[in-house]
């Protein structure tokens, strides 16, 4: 009787331990039992115009390669690359390459550039003005206050005759490289998000294409004075840090900006606002 009694045991601790192992989870709790694929979380910081939403649109593709997209929404310069900094977002989309290296220099970021994903042509605006000859004596003139925006609006007025610079090939021209103002322009300089609501303040207001889209302007079709596409060093790239700058979730992601589907989705939505950079 004892010997049937051990044997009984035995068989029921085997059951217990079959069972276990049955139900036994992935790290992303998933089930494993049948080899499923991990999921991995990429959370990315952008601009919502146009860059939050191209990554909106490659999330089913890149959801059917284990690696589910969080886009975190910023309505300023300074956050995105401060969170990605400090590991609380893997990779940001929203700037530019020089812009970028005043950050890593300014603030002693360790962030690199993945790949160029789309060109925001940077322009001039006004409602109160239709064209630069109707720019006046002592005009205001609003410029973004960071040395790679701020640079980009002196080049334009320098191109178009309006300033003259120390060089005008100097990406990150400030104020003090002016040489010669003849219409004696009162330029200010604010925030880049401000841009906009200086419509209805400035005679001129140099604007972010990103910013301008949400303000509903057209940088193609409404802008007094606008870069020029070919050769511009301005492309909008995608952004991690060095130490993850390699993994795969991160070359998958660049894979899809790249793709087709992005390309003809940056066409077809933004009419020539935003174009490929690839």
């Amino acid at each position: 009787m004892k010997k049937w009694s051990i044997v009984l045991l035995s068989l029921m601790l085997i059951a217990v331990l079959a069972a276990c192992g049955n139900n036994k989870k992935s790290d992303s709790g998933a089930d494993n039992s049948a080899g499923a694929p991990r999921t991995v979380e990429l959370k990315v910081g952008a601009s919502p115009t146009p860059h939050a939403e191209i990554l909106e649109s490659i999330k089913p593709a890149l959801e059917a390669q284990g690696i589910r997209l969080q886009v975190v929404t910023f309505n300023d310069y300074v956050q995105p690359n401060q969170q990605l900094e400090d590991g609380k977002l893997d990779a940001n989309f929203f700037q530019h390459q020089p812009y970028l290296d005043v950050q890593n220099k300014e603030r002693g970021f360790h962030l690199v550039a993945v790949t160029p994903v789309h060109v925001e042509p940077f322009g001039g605006y006004s409602k109160k003005i239709k064209s630069l000859d109707e720019l006046k004596d002592g005009a205001k003139v609003a410029i973004p206050n960071d040395p790679s925006n701020g640079g980009r609006a002196l080049l334009l007025l320098a191109k178009k005759g309006l300033i003259t610079l120390k060089d005008d090939t100097n990406i990150t021209s400030t104020k003090k490289d002016i040489t010669a103002n003849p219409k004696n322009l009162d330029i200010i300089e604010l925030d880049a998000a401000m841009m906009p609501r200086q419509l209805d303040e400035a005679d001129l207001v140099f604007i972010n294409a990103n910013y301008a889209l949400e303000a509903n302007l057209n940088p193609a079709k409404d802008a007094l004075l606008i870069e020029d596409l070919q050769g511009n060093p301005y492309a909008n790239i995608l952004v991690s840090r060095e130490d993850n700058k390699d993994a795969d979730a991160i070359k998958k992601l660049a894979e899809a900006l790249h793709s087709e589907e992005v390309k003809k989705f940056i066409k077809e939505r933004y009419q020539g606002a935003v174009e490929p950079a690839f």
